[in-house]
């Protein structure tokens, strides 16, 4: 699955497994929110993808990520790896994707708080 919308709607990044996102989740389907539901461990995204998140999300590859998972260790990754090695890690270990994500057109947002995320739903 694309991480690319279809018209007026939104994709999920997935773990149904993380409380957050199971929140997220439910506050789009409470609301009727139109979106494709992507559960990123089990279809894992491509280093193009991740590239095309960071520019979605507009963060540093490092605010991506979960720091606390034995994947980053794992990895090798360090505050000063840099952002080339942070998302090859994220393509190799998808559990060090932060979780959920929300994704728009033009922008996603991470659901840490939920708030954030459906702050692209607008009014």
């Amino acid at each position: 699955m694309s991480l690319t919308p279809r018209p007026n709607a939104f994709v999920l990044l997935h773990n149904p497994k993380c409380s957050k996102s199971r929140q997220l989740k439910a506050e789009l389907d409470a609301r009727g929110t139109d979106y494709d539901e992507r559960r990123y461990l089990d279809e894992p995204l491509s280093r193009r993808e991740l590239d095309g998140l960071k520019r979605l999300l507009g963060l540093d590859a490092h605010a991506m990520i979960r720091r606390k998972e034995a994947e980053y260790a794992a990895a090798g990754l360090s505050a000063e790896s840099t952002q080339k090695a942070v998302l090859d890690a994220v393509a190799k270990h998808p559990k060090l994707l932060e979780r959920p994500v929300l994704i728009a057109k033009t922008k996603a947002a991470i659901g840490r708080p939920t708030e954030a995320a459906l702050e692209l739903l607008g009014g």
